[in-house]
């Protein structure tokens, strides 16, 4: 990765780097809690069919599980020293965020009286349906909480790799600690979310009980 122009916009963040990942988590929490709560006009989603979410649900597994292959290798890839291959895998699983997030909010936004459910229980049916229930709501419970808690983390570990030589980030920055803790845990949530999806689209079969506002 290359040195940031010091004089340039790449330069500022390099020099302030926290604060750069606290404006632009901040930015990321209010996009999803306001399409969530309806504040982010209906206007800027396009409007989805019941048919198109369901095919967005399994676009989005799809991209979550390349994104953990990627960050697999890029973990791998800079125990082994191999450098330059591991910036390109956690680059291109950024990316891939990037293009979650899109698909996400637009599956949210754009869906069906997605915003106007308070709750949708998920009641397994089959052998075994209570237990998988259970395991189910803890994987996606620890899902959720990881989604959000490394967004941070993530970002800072990006900021640095983008901004910094890989001689830099060695020596100037806490790049190496803040990368193993937001892969790991990215590496979790991402597992966890795809493995969720599995059980509730292609396992066991399910019924949703709506409560409107």
């Amino acid at each position: 990765m290359a040195t940031a122009d010091a004089s340039g916009p790449l330069g500022t963040v390099k020099e302030y780097p926290r604060a750069t990942v606290a404006v632009v988590s901040v930015v990321g929490y209010a996009l999803v809690i306001g399409t969530f709560a309806g504040v982010v006009p209906q206007s800027v989603f396009p409007s989805l069919t019941q048919g198109e979410v369901n095919l967005l649900s399994h676009a989005i597994a799809a991209v979550n599980t390349v994104t953990t292959v990627l960050l697999i290798l890029g973990w791998r890839w800079i125990r082994a020293g191999e450098v330059r291959k591991h910036a390109a895998a956690m680059s291109g699983s950024f990316g891939l965020i990037m293009v979650f997030l899109v698909m996400y909010l637009a599956k949210v936004g754009g869906g069906p009286g997605e915003k106007h459910i308070v709750i949708r229980e998920t009641a397994f049916l089959g052998a075994y349906a209570g237990a998988v229930e259970l395991a189910y709501l803890a994987m996606l419970a620890i899902h959720i909480v990881l989604s959000v808690v490394t967004v941070p983390v993530v970002l800072y570990a990006i900021v640095l790799g983008w901004t910094h030589t890989p001689e830099e980030l060695r020596t100037e920055t806490p790049h190496k600690k803040i990368g193993r803790i937001a892969a790991g845990t990215w590496i979790v949530s991402l597992t966890l979310g795809v493995v969720t999806y599995v059980l509730l689209n292609w396992v066991y079969a399910y019924e949703f009980v709506r409560v409107a506002r």
